[in-house]
């Protein structure tokens, strides 16, 4: 026990005088500022609060919402009613024309389609005919009956299909689609051009309504007449009015393009279309007419005789009828499948080509204020496009005919 009391006070004395350091380093934890949140309020401040912006509110000027009227009032200043109007005209041709494509593909079916009928009822009737007769009166009965039946009913749709002439019908929509295309190409240009001003609303109306009247789309009451006395030009715009203005000629020291030598050029460009362009044209639509005329009756003439001759019978009955059955068959095929309907409204719609133009120069030179004209320069430069000319082609051509009287040996169009 002794020794042990020794060794632990020798150790207790030891380890006093030894003395170890060390030192420990941990994270620094950072400190975060202190958030206060205010206590909410009570019942009584709440109502207080309410109070408070309620009066506030109550002083404050009410501001009465923005009107649409305004904006709408606003925007239709901006724009004129006059550009309203043209692109409502602008929306109608539109119509027009894609009504114009579709009825002009139906009428186009209609001449295939009835062509190929009338043939095949006429072909075929003629070849019962042929059997009728080979077979003898007592057994060929039957086939007298239906080929006698099959040429009276080709004779009745002949005549219907002769009365409206659909090829012709086809090329009137056809020159109706192009001429409405021009219409809206002039006003899309007039209104990407300038501010439309109400005579343009008036003159696009017009013209509108007098493509309707020259092409119209019911066939009953309103179909233009497909056998004439004579070719007259067809007429699709509205009737041009004359300068009614007393100034003097020339008065204006702006001349807009104008020339002396200009208004000489247009004038005998144009006489040379009456003597020679509009003549020749309507030389060669009554020709086309007088042909339309004759196969016209001589198809329904065939198929009647051929009708009657299957009828009789006799010797001589089943020959007649196939005889004029193939005949009145090949006559369809040169009168519809040739289409010579369309090919004199072709010749129609061409002699009312220059028809137009030569009513153009004659209103544009008759109004004295070069100013209400069309630019001189535009004007001989829409004239040599409408001629197939160039510029200059167009003053040699003028040139040549002041030199020789107006006698020429050419064309002035060298489209047509």
């Amino acid at each position: 026990m002794v020794s042990l009391q020794n060794s632990t006070s020798l150790l207790s004395s030891s380890s006093s005088k030894i003395s170890i350091t060390s030192s420990i380093s941990g994270p620094k934890y950072f400190r975060y500022p202190k958030i206060t949140v205010p206590k909410l309020p009570n019942h009584v401040q709440k109502q207080q609060l309410i109070e408070e912006l309620n009066k506030l509110t109550t002083n404050l000027p009410l501001r009465e919402p923005k009107s649409t009227t305004t904006t709408t009032t606003s925007a239709t200043a901006k724009t004129s009613i006059e550009t309203i109007k043209l692109y409502t005209i602008l929306e109608s041709v539109s119509d027009r024309i894609e009504m114009h494509q579709n009825i002009g593909d139906q009428r186009e079916n209609w001449n295939s389609l009835l062509l190929n009928s009338v043939n095949m009822i006429t072909l075929t009737a003629v070849t019962m005919a042929g059997l009728a007769e080979a077979s003898g009166s007592s057994n060929g009965f039957g086939l007298k009956v239906s080929s006698t039946l099959l040429f009276v009913a080709g004779t009745g749709l002949l005549l219907v299909m002769n009365k409206i002439q659909p090829s012709q019908l086809v090329e009137e929509q056809r020159n109706a689609v192009r001429l409405f295309k021009r219409l809206q190409n002039n006003i899309q240009t007039t209104l990407s051009v300038r501010k439309p001003s109400r005579e343009d609303v008036e003159v696009a109306m017009a013209k509108v309504l007098a493509l309707d009247r020259a092409y119209p789309l019911p066939l009953l009451g309103a179909m233009i007449d497909k056998y004439p006395e004579s070719l007259q030009p067809a007429v699709w715009w509205p009737s041009m009015k004359q300068s009614s203005s007393s100034s003097p000629k020339h008065k204006h020291c702006d001349r807009n393009g104008w020339t002396r030598e200009l208004e000489d050029n247009v004038r005998e460009i144009v006489g040379v279309t009456k003597t020679r362009d509009i003549e020749d044209y309507i030389r060669l639509g009554n020709k086309a007419l007088k042909l339309s005329k004759m196969l016209a009756v001589s198809g329904p003439l065939l198929t009647g005789i051929a009708a009657v001759g299957a009828a009789g019978g006799g010797q001589w009955g089943g020959l007649v009828a196939a005889v004029a059955g193939s005949m009145a068959a090949a006559v369809n095929t040169v009168e519809h499948g040739g289409q010579v309907g369309m090919v004199f409204e072709m010749y129609r719609n061409c002699a009312g080509f220059f028809k137009l133009l030569e009513e153009t120069v004659e209103s544009t030179l008759n109004e004295e204020d070069l100013g209400k004209r069309e630019n001189g320069e535009v004007f001989e430069l829409k004239m040599a496009l409408h001629l197939g000319r160039s510029l200059s082609e167009l003053r040699d051509f003028a040139e040549k005919s002041r030199r020789n009287e107006g006698s020429v040996d050419e064309f002035a169009s060298k489209l047509f």
